[in-house]
């Protein structure tokens, strides 16, 4: 799976800071000094990233004050809550979650063209890039044994997440797309198999990016064509190339603590791993369709028995 570079930090874990041998707590700026120094190292910063520590504040753990750190490079920041022993000793976090408000139970699928059961109730969303070939791994995987398997049970949306840093005609791809699904949804799903199943048609055999955005505005009109869009309408889209509802996408997958594609959910439940085989989806589905109350169509072979064929 294609990584994008950010902070990329994971603060699950307590640490120590400062030298235990020592007798005595160190005086504030030392021992803020030192958290700046643990965390630089501990988590590999790059020297671009400032670390600011807060100041020091009582909490509702005994032994315990807290602090936030907050790091920051350019115009991007994020800030971590912290708390650290009364002997300034030892550092360490709590982190509570959400049941209600976690972005994972609150992805958008608004005006979203969807495959499948509308009123199915088990949803999978697939945050997707049209250059990605794993990508295209994972919409071989869906479509169509997965689709074919559960059929009205559940239904498949999915969302914008084109990697341009790597891929520089995803963007363009993905807005074609949604110029094709905000009239049908049988077009845009059209479109998404075309690509996803002929990139070297659109990227050819150099980096023309010019020449695989024509590609693109080519599929686009002949989809439209076909399935009797509103000409005017489509060309008008196509050719305003219009990325806010692309960057929104983009900015909900970095809320979702995304960093590459393909991203799976279903229901709420992450797949990690990339573009897995059919099996292990299978299985994050019959669960989801279990806690909603439904059977999973029957299986006479176990996901392992699968993969080994």
């Amino acid at each position: 799976m294609f990584k994008l570079r950010f902070f990329a930090i994971l603060l699950a874990l307590v640490v120590t800071a400062g030298c235990k041998a020592q007798s005595s707590a160190p005086a504030q700026g030392d021992t803020d000094r030192r958290i700046e120094n643990l965390i630089r190292s501990h988590f590999g910063l790059t020297p671009d990233i400032n670390v600011t520590v807060g100041a020091h504040k009582p909490s509702n753990i005994p032994g315990y004050e807290s602090l936030t750190v907050t790091l920051a490079r350019e115009a991007q920041t994020q800030t971590i809550e912290f708390l650290l022993s009364s002997d300034g000793k030892t550092l360490g976090r709590l982190q509570t979650y959400d049941l209600v408000k976690d972005p994972v139970f609150n992805i958008s699928v608004d005006d979203r063209p969807v495959r499948g059961n509308p009123n199915a109730k088990v949803t999978v969303i697939n945050f997707d890039d049209l250059q990605c070939p794993y990508c295209a791994r994972m919409h071989q995987t869906l479509y169509p044994a997965t689709l074919n398997r559960y059929k009205d049970k559940i239904k498949i949306v999915y969302k914008d997440f084109p990697l341009q840093s790597i891929h520089p005609w995803a963007t363009h791809a993905a807005i074609d797309a949604d110029c094709l699904g905000a009239q049908k949804a049988d077009a845009y799903w059209a479109y998404v198999d075309y690509v996803h199943a002929h990139g070297e048609e659109v990227g050819g055999n150099g980096s023309d990016e010019a020449k695989s955005f024509a590609t693109l505005d080519r599929i686009a009109r002949e989809q439209g064509a076909l399935t009797h869009l509103d000409t005017e309408k489509l060309n008008a889209c196509i050719t305003a190339q219009d990325d806010s509802r692309i960057k929104s996408s983009i900015r909900e997958a970095a809320a979702l603590g995304l960093d590459g594609a393909p991203a799976l959910f279903v229901n709420g439940e992450r797949i990690n791993g990339g573009a897995l085989p059919a099996p292990y989806v299978w299985m994050a589905i019959d669960r989801a369709l279990r806690a909603a109350g439904e059977v999973p169509p029957p299986s006479t072979d176990s996901p392992a028995q699968k993969l080994g064929q």
